[in-house]
């Protein structure tokens, strides 16, 4: 009772049964959340190809000398050499008369070893692993995609509280299982269950950021704020994953996260109280309804195709990287630096610029520029996503906003939608980009995203003055 009454003394535990009450509170456990699932979104991308390819490379030298061991005839060799007495004899040769016999030296045929250098050669088992590496990253998008439509009805009937604590008991289970797979089935099933911990924490977080910031202001500034965390984890992860990689090992960084989504694990036990169930006060409007909305789905469109853009670079860039530059390991995750940072700046500043000049007018400019970014720079990926940072703290406001203005002021949907298109970016582009790369190159699967995003940048016109419900308006 000492370490108790002492807590209590101190206001430890008032101000954690107060933290459901304190917006910023709630605002730094979203914060976390997201910046703990991008960590492990993004460590992944330079260890997976890398390791994957050094597990085939392996395992095909095994099966070369288990085939040149067991399928070559004597008769291919000229000569015979004796391990016991290091005495050599000739055979298949005719030795002229009156010349010494001289034991040459032989170059023993060299044994096919895993490629350990830094520098890949293009050969089909690296083109393949731009497809196995692709499904790979899609598959967690590909489940969250699957999984938000549930999640977002989820929270209007038992409450945020609930999903955001399952996210990160999943999440963790997903880290740990990344730190101890060693085979490409289980890799596989660690991102997909990632895909539900993603779905839960995104979904529940977004939801309850909309629902304490009611004002349209507070509520983009937050936003923009919590996805400065979504950056930070993207900004952190490739790096911190290549370098402990390289200088570690594979588990090291995996369990660093594991350790860390347990004191978020338990900043939310003590904060949110997730055992209660707590449904919102008024039902929400059904999520096929907000799907038939054409102004939703034009804030989903720009979200999803602008991500694309990125999703494509994940699984592509680190093996180009290997097959021409030689890259190190560590190489492969500081390429992404340049990219988080700007992604990170981008956020925050037009968190509170697109309020400002409009989030109709930024969302559409970011769109025009990362297609132009892409269709001339190709490479230059910092340019890609500081424009995305536009579009990301744009729409994401946006849709709280589509909600209050169209519909039931109730957000779990609404960001299960935004959700959805965020995965469908993140789905498609690993998926697809990986088997483009391999049939037409790098470099036009990066044409073709860019003609898209501009193609589609025009429709951010019409979010400019949505027309309101009639019966919000009569409301009002």
């Amino acid at each position: 009772m000492g370490l108790f009454d002492a807590f209590r003394d101190v206001g430890v535990l008032a101000w954690l049964r107060e933290g459901r009450q304190s917006r910023r509170l709630i605002l730094l456990i979203v914060f976390i959340a997201l910046l703990l699932d991008n960590m492990l979104l993004t460590v992944v991308v330079p260890i997976i190809p890398s390791y994957l390819y050094t597990v085939d490379d392996e395992a095909a030298a095994a099966v070369r000398n288990h085939s040149i061991s067991s399928n070559s005839p004597s008769g291919t060799f000229q000569t015979i050499v004796s391990l016991y007495d290091n005495s050599t004899r000739l055979t298949n040769l005719s030795p002229q008369v009156g010349t010494p016999t001289v034991t040459p030296a032989l170059t023993p045929t060299p044994t096919p070893t895993p490629n350990t250098s830094n520098c890949r050669k293009a050969d089909d088992q690296l083109l393949n692993e731009n497809v196995k590496v692709g499904l790979l990253f899609a598959s967690k998008a590909t489940v969250q995609l699957i999984t938000n439509p549930f999640i977002g009805p989820l929270t209007n009937r038992i409450g945020y509280q609930i999903p955001m604590f399952a996210g990160f008991c999943i999440m963790f289970l997903s880290t740990i299982m990344f730190a101890f797979s060693s085979s490409y089935a289980l890799l596989f099933v660690a991102r997909s269950l990632q895909g539900v911990g993603s779905s839960c924490s995104s979904v529940a977080g977004m939801g309850m950021l909309a629902s304490v910031y009611t004002d349209d202001e507070e509520r983009g500034n937050a936003i923009g704020i919590a996805l400065g965390g979504l950056a930070m984890g993207v900004l952190v992860g490739p790096p911190f994953g290549s370098v402990m990689y390289e200088f570690v090992g594979k588990a090291a960084p995996f369990l660093i996260l594991a350790v860390l989504a347990v004191l978020d694990g338990a900043l939310q036990l003590f904060v949110l109280q997730p055992s209660k169930v707590e449904p919102e006060s008024q039902k929400g409007t059904s999520l096929i309804t907000l799907m038939k909305d054409p102004y939703i789905l034009i804030a989903a469109g720009s979200i999803c195709f602008a991500n694309m853009a990125i999703a494509m670079l994940e699984p592509a860039l680190p093996i180009w990287m290997m097959e021409t530059m030689c890259a190190r390991k560590w190489q492969l995750g500081v390429a992404f630096l340049p990219a988080s940072i700007s992604y990170l700046i981008g956020t925050n500043i037009f968190a509170v610029l697109a309020n400002k000049m409009g989030r109709w007018l930024c969302s559409l400019i970011g769109m025009l520029l990362v297609g132009v970014s892409i269709l001339c720079l190709n490479l230059s990926v910092h340019d890609v996503v500081f424009v995305l940072g536009m579009v990301d703290s744009s729409m994401m406001p946006i849709m709280g906003y589509l909600v209050d203005l169209r519909h039931v002021s109730v957000y779990g949907s609404v960001y299960a939608i935004a959700d959805v298109a965020f995965c469908m970016g993140f789905a498609f582009g690993p998926s697809a980009g990986g088997a483009i790369a391999r049939s037409i190159g790098f470099p036009w699967l990066m044409t073709i995203i860019g003609v898209v995003d501009i193609l589609f940048a025009p429709l951010c016109f019409f979010l400019r003055n949505p027309p309101a419900n009639e019966e919000k308006m009569v409301r009002h």
